[in-house]
């Protein structure tokens, strides 16, 4: 599927769409069937991951690898662990013992349709499933670059990724973060598994270069950045219907946050400039990244 660099709105809405279709589809078909037993726990993890959310984390695999010359046969698999990794972990955050929130993207959390013993089980099955996925031998790639690609995302979830950043976030409720504390946090809670995707995407490409991989890897920590920062601003300026979680549940927290730390216009400006940056690092990159520099765009000109 080709992204010209002077695709017309409708292109654009039209490649997004069939993306969108395309990972749904996929997810369907990795997500074990209702009707199998347990019954109660497959139920639960369909409900958590299908018709919902804005699927950036796959969209940037499929943009990266796409971008270096991947089939999207290849990027299926890693664009599926990932969501279902980024899915596990909202189910976790939403439980009564961490944000203890009752609505996810315009629904009733998972805790409140299936119970929390479930809800704890559905995190536990999409993390394991999203590891069987991306370790199929069909994978298609190099064992050496599946094999990193495994560790890449282990990493992303873990202690020194997602759930480190999500430890520190529970830690800092009501204490006050300064401008690289917050950044270091959400570097992990947030941006790990966006840089994951990124990254994901790209080792789908054997032959691309290390130049190429770090400079995706930047671009990959700048939009990771920018999308929290739009989360924050969103917190304090969007409303639950738009959300599809509650608004202002950070600040009825007292979580830090990038409002609350530099005001309200000073977040956004720090959002425009890490999207200017991800845009210089694009522009080094010699391979067209028109599908990357949209979706860095849309991170940040989004309202929900």
């Amino acid at each position: 599927m080709t992204f010209p660099k002077n695709s017309s709105v409708s292109s654009t809405d039209n490649w997004l769409k069939n993306l969108q279709n395309r990972i749904e589809q996929a997810l369907e078909r990795a997500l074990p069937s209702a009707t199998l037993p347990p019954k109660h726990l497959h139920e639960a993890m369909r409900y958590a991951v299908l018709g919902k959310g804005k699927r950036v984390r796959p969209l940037l695999v499929y943009s990266t690898g796409a971008t270096l010359g991947a089939a999207e046969i290849i990027l299926d698999k890693p664009a599926i662990a990932v969501e279902l990794i980024h899915a596990y972990s909202l189910v976790h955050d939403d439980l009564p013992s961490m944000d203890n929130d009752d609505l996810r993207r315009g629904h009733p959390t998972c805790h409140k349709v299936f119970g929390e013993t479930t809800a704890l089980l559905t995190g536990d099955a999409l993390q394991s499933l999203a590891f069987q996925i991306l370790s199929d031998p069909a994978l298609g790639i190099p064992e050496k670059n599946q094999i990193r690609m495994l560790a890449l995302l282990a990493e992303a979830a873990g202690s020194r990724g997602m759930a480190g950043g999500q430890a520190i976030d529970l830690e800092s409720v009501g204490k006050y973060l300064n401008l690289p504390e917050l950044e270091a946090m959400h570097k992990l809670k947030t941006g790990a598994l966006i840089r994951a995707s990124v990254l994901l995407g790209a080792l789908c490409c054997p032959n691309a270069s290390q130049s190429i991989l770090e400079n995706l890897d930047r671009f990959a920590q700048c939009i990771g950045l920018a999308f929290q920062i739009q989360d924050d601003v969103l917190d304090v300026e969007s409303n639950t219907a738009i959300l599809g979680k509650p608004q202002g549940s950070d600040l009825a927290r007292d979580k830090p946050t990038y409002p609350s730390l530099l005001g309200l216009d000073q977040a956004k400006i720090r959002a425009k400039g890490l999207l200017e940056e991800a845009h210089q690092i694009l522009q080094a990159i010699e391979a067209p990244t028109e599908r990357l520099a949209w979706l860095a765009n849309f991170i940040v000109a989004r309202n929900y």
